[in-house]
């Protein structure tokens, strides 16, 4: 990994003008791995005043000393780097943030203050690396270390208790036994840490090539149960006969499947929840063990979870879908096109994708050998062939010009009526889903009094949600074999 021109330029300025300036953190780090860095951190013994005063194009507003430096570049990780003054610190009252900062001019009493071996390195431009705690040879060994103190280090700053697990699993490395004690010895101070915070660790976690083990190290070193205690629910409540694995491990081995292909946030996180409702439903024990509706509850304890944890709307409303509607029911020769349609309808053909994706990890998560047998590649092709079926008025082929135009009215509520009523005509029958046709049923529909429409609007409306809601081959029968 190259040393970008932009970096060295800033240390050289800063060297230029009598200042010291190290590349410091984790773009070191990233560096001696041979990665490219995500952003570049560079400490100096200038004072903030005085980094502001060589750098024009910058800005400071935080209560650290850190300026920002803007750089004209394309490059992502280049355009905002940030300088910061060696400094020490005292007083972590909130576990977070420390009371009390203190410049210093000395770049190793800046780098003890930081979390862990491989994160306390400075490096020149020259590339001379300065590392008090043995951080390379960590780096070599594979292994996270606090510095320090495990303990005094984790009390600091609490959210440091998932960064360690967050490390461990990006970078396929070990915790140290020490380091490993330490985060037991204090998982308790988890709950000082903002759910936001967590959340951000927890998703980089689950994305992470080690997703898995991550999760599992969490449950190991006593920090799940303080913002997932649903997923512990699972531990040791066995199934049925058709898995191999208790509530928890399916849900770990489903995640680690998914993890394995490169799936999305979306996907990864409904592998991991979408059996969550499961152990609150179970009626009976061995092999006939059944979780009726344990979708349905799943999907409400994980809009709880994700809220709790202050995920964005459009990935609540994402992930939900997924755990709702993963045991759909895809038998060849047992599935019409018309249930297909109305799954379609319920998850958009937009989601259909990522729901497979979560189906395929469920069954690797239930032991089975294939994630796609033939019948779930049959489905595939039945979703294919009917997802440019109507399944909502957009995909009519006439509209609210054509509504207006043969009826003689302007726009209002009626255009919606009458195009409900189109739908329940063709959403079954798509093969009438032509313009010729469906301007013929609205000339019909002409002479009708408002009340009429109205009525049969609703009526249309009641037997297509009858469609989504019955218990139809596609979403409920006792408990599918995956």
């Amino acid at each position: 990994m190259q040393i970008p021109e932009i970096i060295r330029g800033i240390i050289k300025k800063l060297e230029d003008n009598g200042f010291e300036g190290y590349m410091v953190g984790g773009c070191v780090r990233d560096i001696l791995l041979g990665k490219a860095p995500e952003d570049f951190d560079i400490a100096t013994d200038a004072k903030p005043q005085e980094i502001e005063k060589l750098f024009k194009k910058s800005f400071s507003d935080n209560n650290f000393g850190t300026v920002t430096v803007i750089s004209d570049t394309e490059e992502k990780s280049l355009r905002e780097v940030q300088i910061t003054p060696y400094r020490t610190e005292r007083e972590y009252k909130d576990k977070r943030h420390p009371e009390k900062v203190f410049f210093t001019k000395n770049i190793k009493e800046d780098l003890k203050r930081r979390d862990f071996t491989i994160n306390a390195m400075a490096m020149s431009k020259e590339e001379e690396i300065i590392d008090p705690y043995n951080g390379r040879e960590d780096l070599k060994n594979k292994i996270i270390r606090a510095v320090g103190s495990p303990e005094e280090r984790l009390a600091e700053d609490a959210l440091r208790l998932m960064r360690v697990v967050r490390f461990a699993s990006t970078l396929n490395f070990s915790i140290e036994k020490n380091t490993k004690e330490a985060v037991k010895n204090n998982a308790d101070l988890l709950q000082k840490i903002s759910k936001e915070r967590i959340r951000d660790e927890f998703v980089k976690i689950v994305m992470a090539e080690k997703a898995a083990e991550g999760v599992e190290e969490l449950r190991r070193m006593g920090l799940l149960g303080h913002f997932l205690p649903e997923l512990l629910e699972g531990y040791k409540v066995a199934q049925n006969k058709h898995h191999i694995y208790d509530c928890y491990e399916h849900a770990i081995e489903s995640l680690r499947y998914a993890a394995k292909k490169g799936f999305g946030m979306h996907v990864r996180m409904a592998a991991l929840l979408h059996d969550i409702g499961k152990p609150r439903v179970k009626r009976g024990e061995g092999e006939d063990a059944v979780f009726y509706n344990h979708e349905i509850v799943g999907a409400k304890i994980t809009k709880e979870i994700l809220k709790r944890l202050k995920f964005k709307r459009k990935d609540i409303e994402k992930i939900v879908l997924l755990v709702r509607y993963h045991l759909f029911y895809y038998n060849v020769g047992e599935v019409s096109e018309s249930s297909v349609r109305r799954l379609l309808r319920k998850v958009g053909k937009e989601n259909m994708e990522e729901l497979l994706e979560v189906r395929m990890a469920d069954r690797i998560g239930s032991g089975v050998p294939k994630a796609e047998p033939y019948k779930l590649r049959h489905m595939r092709y039945l979703i294919d062939k009917v997802s440019q079926d109507p399944i909502n008025v957009n995909m009519l082929q006439v509209g609210g010009e054509d509504v207006m135009e043969i009826m003689n009215t302007s726009p209002g509520k009626i255009i919606g009526e009458v195009l409900y009523i189109l739908l329940l005509k063709v959403i079954d029958s798509p093969e009438r889903n032509k313009k010729d046709i469906l301007r013929e049923e609205i000339r019909r529909m002409k002479d009708w009094s408002g009340d009429t429409i109205e009525k049969e609007s609703w009526k249309a409306k009641e037997e297509i949600n009858k469609m989504e809601t019955k218990r139809d081959e596609m979403t409920k029968k006792k408990y599918w074999v995956t």
